[in-house]
């Protein structure tokens, strides 16, 4: 099924693919995301209402849940994900815990962060179930599993990933234009799925947070120069993908050789490293196997072929039964010229001749002119018109073995590729380990190389920190895609919880407000995973939400209109944020009415502002002027703009924040650079300059 698949062709080595179990009770549900590929599996618990948040969030190619509790899944909302049902005994909570214990060889699930009495039991052990059952029990590359805390990690639903262009552009160009495609430097296959991951569940702890980063200064200072840690990590092929190839009797010699290549890559990492304490600290974490890469190596020859069934991968000196076949099949052409010799010198007939066809096998071609020649131990085979056609027994014995050689090689070579498989199953757990950390490994890498590569710095990010600081700060993605000739333009930020709390940003479309915004969403996510960030310098507190509401966006199968998908966003917001959220709202209340969207924008505003549960770090972008009144009243909110400059009639978007309320849209000008015609922008003229000198605008449309 889907979201079982391990042959290649279905998978994105650089993308996990996730199968994901469901159970529900009363207002909980639990989780158990399980990619059978790599042997991932994790397990957590959420209210309900974050259900579609969840099953978003990951690389998800089928759901499964029991036919019970079907009703509670709104297969519309699952994103064309194939939902499959299940008998619902299987979800029968003892009976998973039993299932997993067993599994796990373990007494208790405590050591994975468990207790017997979790909801999570029941979606874990459904999952396992289900992938025992599909694949006849072959999962012994499921080593471990690990419980998913929430609180552990910053929130970012759905819509915030989608609105900042975080794995997926809103163009529809796949990953052009997102923020993994600028930042990923990943080697490996594995490294690329934990930045994915790191992006979707960015840290809330400072400590691991600044070890990441003081990782990358190690790595910046001493090896970025240093291009054969690289060519070591793209020696690295998917571990975990090649032990669930052999979990699952999938594997061929190929696999096996670069799975020994990849592992034999670490000691060349920790040669290149003995300079970082931190880095060589990482990587020594490996358990040491190098008994399976010598006993992979001394058993397979170094180039092997794919397929099994032709044999020619096991190397000489293994087996000494396998030397001889061998030895037989490769000489087998000399020992016929050789035997043909003989026979003509025992026989004296000149003329004698070996051959072979599949009907007879090999035989002794002799003429008639001859026959008075042949020896008594010769036995006639066939007779033809101008030939007699003989054999003997030890022709036939070395026939036999000949046509059967190959066959035997064939099963003696699969018995010892079978041995040596058995060998690397014993040892599973500690090769996903040393896969995991090379992915960690590959990671800090990949940090250091964007950082070096596109001017980024280390930010300085604690719980101590309460503002946002940032100096001259970019957007990673907007930057990389600008014209070679073109520099973009940096701004700076000062946001905090007193006085400084809720940014008002007004200005013109098209000057630069919406990529603002996202860049300081971006910033955050990146600090937070434990990168360098886009800027000049940056000091950040630990954010544990980041929300926005950018764009207008219909869901009309849904039966929403724009305007409800935006109140929706912002309702989820505003019931959810803390004061050690930030905000990040564009354009609210445009989608109805002018005074309807600008009381809405006035009120949630005052909100976000007044209410103690909430007071979140907020940026509003707005073309509703009023609010900039409204920032000048409240004590913790103040007033940005986009500088304009305007010469002749024209407009030039300088890009740059500046404190203060803009003095004007500019919206006639924007409508000017768009090309409308120049009767229509008299008009809107003439009607905007009654709007602003009359108390009545109903009078003064004719």
């Amino acid at each position: 099924s889907p979201g079982t698949a391990i042959a290649e062709k279905y998978l994105d080595h650089n993308r996990n693919n996730f199968l994901c179990s469901l159970y529900f009770m009363k207002d909980m549900f639990s989780y158990s995301i399980l990619d059978y590929s790599t042997g991932e599996f994790n397990s957590g618990e959420d209210k309900v209402s974050e259900l579609y948040n969840v099953i978003n969030k990951y690389s998800i190619s089928e759901i499964i849940i029991c036919k019970k509790q079907l009703k509670n899944l709104d297969v519309a909302k699952a994103n064309n994900i194939l939902v499959t049902t299940y008998h619902d005994w299987i979800a029968n909570h003892q009976n998973c815990y039993e299932n997993l214990l067993e599994h796990f060889g373990t007494s208790s699930l405590k050591g994975y962060g468990f207790t017997k009495d979790d909801l999570s039991i029941v979606s874990a052990g459904s999952a396992l179930e289900y992938v025992k059952n599909n694949y006849f029990g072959r999962t012994k590359h499921i080593t471990s599993i690990s419980k998913i805390i929430s609180s552990n990690t910053m929130k970012i639903d759905v819509s915030t990933l989608n609105n900042l262009e975080v794995f997926q552009s809103i163009s529809g160009k796949g990953l052009y234009g997102t923020l993994i495609d600028t930042i990923d430097y990943t080697s490996t296959s594995m490294g690329g799925r934990l930045l994915k991951q790191h992006l979707s569940k960015p840290l809330m702890d400072s400590k691991k947070i600044n070890y990441r980063l003081r990782m990358i200064r190690e790595y910046l200072e001493n090896n970025i120069t240093d291009s054969s840690i690289i060519d070591s990590l793209k020696s690295i092929s998917d571990i975990p993908r090649i032990i669930s190839k052999i979990s699952t009797n999938k594997s061929n010699p190929k696999d096996i050789i670069n799975l020994s290549n990849s592992l034999l890559a670490i000691d060349a990492i920790k040669k290149n490293v003995n300079k970082n304490k931190l880095l060589l600290k990482l990587i020594s974490k490996t358990k040491n196997i190098k008994k399976i890469c010598l006993e992979i190596n001394k058993v397979l020859i170094s180039e092997p072929p794919i397929k099994l069934n032709k044999g020619g991968y096991i190397n000489f000196g293994i087996s000494k039964e396998l030397d001889e076949l061998r030895s037989i099949s490769e000489n087998a052409n000399k020992w016929l010229l050789d035997y043909q010799e003989k026979q003509k010198e025992l026989t004296g007939i000149t003329s004698l001749k070996i051959g072979y066809n599949k009907v007879f096998g090999y035989y002794i071609d002799i003429t008639k002119t001859h026959i008075n020649k042949i020896p008594d131990n010769y036995i006639r085979k066939q007779t033809l018109t101008n030939s007699e056609r003989y054999f003997t027994e030890e022709l036939k014995e070395y026939e036999h073995k000949i046509l059967s050689s190959t066959d035997k090689i064939i099963i003696i070579e699969n018995m010892i590729y079978d041995n040596l498989i058995e060998f690397i199953m014993k040892n599973i757990s500690s090769i996903l380990f040393n896969a995991n950390i090379l992915a960690q490994f590959d990671v800090i890498v990949s940090h250091s190389i964007n950082a070096n590569n596109n001017n980024y710095v280390i930010p300085k990010i604690n719980n101590k920190i309460s503002n946002f600081s940032i100096h001259k700060s970019r957007h990673p993605v907007v930057e990389k895609l600008l014209p070679l000739n073109e520099k973009f333009i940096t701004n700076d930020l000062e946001l905090g919880n007193k006085n400084r709390q809720i940014a008002i940003i007004t200005g013109p479309n098209m000057a630069g407000k919406s990529t603002f915004l996202r860049q300081i969403g971006l910033i955050s996510i990146l600090a937070q995973i434990g990168s360098y960030v886009p800027a000049v310098k940056a000091s950040m507190p630990i954010i544990d939400q980041l929300f926005t509401r950018v764009g207008a966006n219909d869901n009309l199968s849904g039966g929403e209109s724009t305007f409800l998908v935006e109140m929706n966003e912002t309702a989820n917001i505003l019931n959810n944020a803390t004061s050690k959220s930030l905000i990040i709202l564009d354009e609210v209340g445009r989608g109805t009415s002018t005074f309807d969207g600008l009381s809405l924008a006035w009120s949630i505003t005052e909100y976000i502002h007044n209410n103690p549960l909430v007071k979140a770090k907020t940026l509003f972008a707005t073309h509703y002027h009023e609010l900039i009144s409204l920032a000048e009243n409240l004590p913790d909110a103040f007033n940005l703009n986009i500088i304009v400059k305007e010469h002749d009639d024209n407009i030039i978007f300088l890009r740059k924040i500046e404190d203060g309320g803009a003095n004007k849209s500019y919206g006639i000008n924007v409508a000017k650079m768009a090309g409308l015609p120049s009767h229509i922008l008299e008009r809107a003229t003439e009607l905007l300059y009654q709007f602003m000198n009359t108390e009545n605008n109903n009078k003064i449309i004719h």
